[in-house]
Order: C-alpha cells, then structure tokens, then sequence
C-alpha cells in the first residue's frame, strides 16, 4: 500500500478514504468530515481522519443495536 503524508490535499485524501474527490469536496461542503483550509486549499490531516473514521465506525456499531 502506498504511503500517506500526514497533511493530505483532496487527490490524496479521497484515494486514502476510497471515494470520489467529487464526493469529498461535497462532504467538506457539508460540515460532514474534518478538514482545513490553507490559502485558499483543503488540506486534510491523515492522523484526524482516522480518528474520524474510528469514531464514526464506533457509532455505527452501536446505532445499529
């Protein structure tokens, strides 16, 4: 697997979560994932997302309860 910097732009971190960068811009846009801006960029940091992503997939463990 390839290696994933710490601070991520859209490309990157749509490849490292697995979906559309279409998507990703569509998620940010709705407050739905962390990201950041610098300058006038989205930057994504990979240690926040797995946070996310555990979190999320904690919570959907037990909604599903």
């Amino acid at each position: 697997m390839a290696q994933h910097k710490e601070v991520m732009n859209i490309r990157e971190a749509s490849q490292y979560l697995g979906i559309s960068p279409d998507t990703l811009y569509k998620y940010v846009s709705m407050e739905r994932i962390p990201a950041f801006k610098l300058g006038n960029r989205w930057r994504f940091k990979k240690t926040v997302l797995d946070e996310w992503m555990e979190f999320k997939s904690r919570k959907g463990s037990t909604e599903k309860r």
